[in-house]
């Protein structure tokens, strides 16, 4: 008996040693099928993800951003004990202990998927996950499936778990445990811990409460469907899962879980929209650092570009100018809605807009949808919200709320005030502006963009009518005339001859009789009237004695490159030019006679601190520097006895022109102090007119008005005197009968 026990154990040891044989080859043969598929781990070495460009203003703040994935990186000192110790409960209890892969529950997971029709855990370690998340392509992982049952799925495992045995080699816990956080999607575009903390409850990642940490690791599995701005009480249960689970794992105690649960899910409120500041400036930056440097450079190396870009002088202009647009648009009256649910049979109640999701904003324009009318009042939902407009809110139109709306209308509505406790508010009736319009402010002495807004609304118009618009300028091209004239002797006291005059054009064509706008003629007039006035007749006479191609060579050599004609009739703006080469040329009055190009940013930085590109102002000498004062000094003119005259308000130096075209299709204003040169246009996409009596004194100036505001009342802030402009030494100032005027030395009156 003990002979045949010896015998049976035997073979069965040959038996098992066959078994384990087989299996170790089979293994074997397939790491080394899988091997050479497999990515080298030691590129890991230098772990940079796909991290956000920043662009930062000049203040330091940062006004915009570039990224395929919102990420940023943090180290393993940042991740807080209830960070670390939530995720690991949550994901992977025997993370520490473990060399990457738990063959056990492997195994218990791919008998569940033979058998199980449906899908079941992956039980995939923190490491598996990580290797999944670094190289999808290499181990074939796709999103659409986890099944174990087809050969794909099990050939995903293994190099799955092939890599993470080779990251487990190679790198400490502590390393792999931060390349998680870093790497892991957290929903609604964040990449890693740090974006997720400040997504949710903005703040940095080393803030985070046990709540807070027990929430984000809760939701790490399918963060867009467990989200708390998707199904908030799903991802409460998951949160206070992962509490037990904590608590199993003895991180916490049961009464520290209970205090946790208590705590309602707080975060922003909605998923951020993220608005850029200045989303027209942006796009020109991007341009230019796409070309310089590759797209793959700006949406994934983690740069850093200085710029000088003014944020409070931004949010000034973007204010300002829909603001205007707004109140010019409404004087052509309201037009009906383009959308009506009913008409598009779409069901009332279960309609939705994304941006419904956030609670509304006071002063906030919002679309909502007409529900009914009762009387004089419009009553509309803006997702969980209902809202009212009073006969106030939409007495602009001069109609019935019946003429104005009908059931299932999407309308705009201003939010005046709110109600937060039972989700109600009031508003006014907006309409999106069929006018547009363009800003640009640049710092004189360095050429820095300050601001820049292209248009009304850049995601319905990425259009850029600051940079890319060539409109026709009007009275703003009339400086360059009288500077030419100013280089030839003429002087803020020379007569020129306001009085009617016919030009023959050309054999069959009719006469051109230019008129003023005011449609009189005054007779000699001087020649600082003239411009403060912005007469049209002395402008043409002081062209044609000048001769054109005189005064073309000046507005060329102030930076003016778009195709200017020699003909008479650009004297009084003819010509067509971009706000951007206009501002800039304005800028020289004020900045000695010098221009200095556009500047878009000052410095590339990579994600390392070293600097890969600087960029110095380029001034170009376009004037001589007398002429640049006395020019100065007239603009100056036309701000305290002309069309500019409401900026007097400023109580500030400034000089500037306004510019009006034909038909009132185009309304410019630029201005300038000792500082900066800022300017505006409106206008149509189309060339039709803006409206009746829209000159640039009525529809640009007062958007460059209140632009200008902020901006003075911060400089006043901090100077004990008003800013002047550098004046040369061959300048005087003389006492005339009408005020203080400019001559270049020599020219003054009773000189000869």
């Amino acid at each position: 008996m003990a002979v045949v026990t010896i015998r049976l154990v035997r073979g069965f040891g040959l038996v098992a040693l066959f078994f384990a044989a087989a299996l170790f080859g089979i293994a074997s043969g397939v790491v080394l099928a899988f091997v050479g598929d497999l990515p080298q781990i030691s590129a890991l070495d230098g772990y940079t993800p796909s991290t956000i460009t920043r662009v930062l203003g000049r203040d330091g703040s940062v006004v915009g951003d570039f990224a395929t994935e919102r990420r940023e990186v943090v180290g393993f000192s940042d991740l807080p004990p209830v960070l670390r110790q939530a995720v690991m409960a949550r994901e992977d209890a025997n993370f520490q202990n473990h060399n990457g892969i738990q063959p056990m529950l492997m195994a218990w997971a791919a008998v569940q998927d033979l058998v199980s029709s449906g899908r079941s855990p992956g039980r995939s370690t923190i490491t598996q996950q990580l290797a999944r998340s670094l190289f999808p392509e290499t181990v074939g992982y796709r999103r659409d499936t986890t099944a174990w049952a087809d050969v794909s799925g099990w050939e995903r495992k293994i190099k799955e778990a092939l890599v993470a045995l080779q990251i487990e080699r190679r790198y400490t816990k502590d390393e792999i445990f931060t390349m998680y956080c870093n790497q892991i999607y957290w929903g609604h575009g964040a990449y890693g811990v740090q974006a997720a903390s400040r997504l949710y409850f903005d703040k940095p990642v080393t803030e985070l409460t046990l709540a807070e940490a027990a929430m984000l690791a809760g939701i790490i599995q399918t963060p867009e469907r467990q989200s708390p701005y998707v199904n908030p009480s799903l991802t409460k249960r998951r949160r206070d899962y992962t509490l037990d689970l904590m608590t199993e794992e003895g991180y916490v105690s049961a009464d520290e879980a209970a205090t946790a649960k208590a705590i309602p899910i707080v975060t922003l409120g909605a998923p951020p929209v993220r608005p850029t500041l200045a989303p027209y400036f942006m796009e020109v930056l991007r341009q230019q650092l796409q070309e310089g440097y590759g797209a793959k450079a700006i949406y994934e190396s983690g740069l850093t570009v200085r710029t000088g870009l003014d944020p409070l002088l931004q949010q000034a202009a973007n204010a300002a100018l829909d603001q205007h647009l707004r109140r010019l648009d409404r004087l052509s009256g309201y037009r009906r809605p383009e959308r009506n649910l009913i008409t598009e049979k779409v069901d009332l109640d279960t309609f939705t807009l994304p941006s419904w999701s956030r609670a509304p904003v006071v002063g906030n324009i919002v679309p909502a949808l007409v529900l009914n009318l009762d009387r004089s009042t419009i009553h509309v939902r803006a997702g969980a919200w209902n809202g009212t407009i009073a006969a106030s809110g939409y007495a602009w139109t001069r109609r019935r709320a019946d003429a104005l709306v009908r059931r299932g209308d999407v309308i705009d509505v201003r939010v005046i005030n709110r109600m937060d406790d039972d989700k109600t508010f009031a508003g006014s009736l907006e309409q999106t502006p069929a006018i547009e319009g363009a800003v640009v402010a640049i710092e004189n002495r360095t050429g820095q963009i300050l601001a820049m807004v292209g248009g009304d609304n850049f995601a319905r118009s990425q259009f850029n009518r600051a940079t890319q618009a060539l409109r026709q300028v009007g009275s703003t091209f009339k400086p360059f005339v009288y500077t030419a004239a100013i280089d030839r002797g003429y002087t803020a006291t020379s007569l020129i001859d306001d009085s009617p005059v016919s030009y023959d054009v050309g054999p069959g064509q009719p006469l051109w009789e230019p008129r003023n706008y005011d449609r009189e003629f005054l007779g000699p007039i001087m020649l600082r009237d003239a411009l403060a006035g912005s007469r049209n007749i002395p402008t043409i006479k002081l062209m044609e004695a000048l001769g054109p191609a005189q005064v073309i060579a000046t507005a060329k050599r102030m930076g003016i490159t778009a195709p200017l004609p020699e003909y008479l009739s650009v004297a009084i703006g003819a010509a067509e030019a971009t706000l951007l080469e206009m501002t800039s040329a304005y800028s020289a009055f004020a900045n000695q006679g010098v221009r200095v190009a556009p500047l878009t940013f000052l410095q590339v930085i990579d994600r390392d601190g070293n600097l890969l590109e600087e960029r110095r102002p380029e001034p170009h000498d376009a004037l001589r520097a007398d002429t640049a004062y006395v020019m100065a000094h007239l603009l100056q003119g036309a701000v305290q006895h002309g069309t500019a005259s409401t900026a007097k308000v400023l109580d500030w130096p400034v000089g500037g022109k306004t510019g009006t075209t034909d038909d009132y299709t185009d309304a410019w204003f630029i201005g300038f102090d000792p500082d900066i040169t800022l300017g505006v246009w409106v206008g149509r996409d189309m060339k039709k007119p803006i409206g009746q009596g829209q000159t640039g004194t009525a529809a640009a100036l007062p958007i460059w008005i209140d632009i200008m505001k902020p901006w003075v009342e911060r400089r006043r802030a901090t100077l004990t005197e008003l800013p002047t402009y550098e004046r040369p030494s061959n300048v005087i100032i003389v006492m005339t009968s009408e005020g203080l005027e400019a001559f270049i030395a020599g020219t003054e009156p009773g000189i000869r």
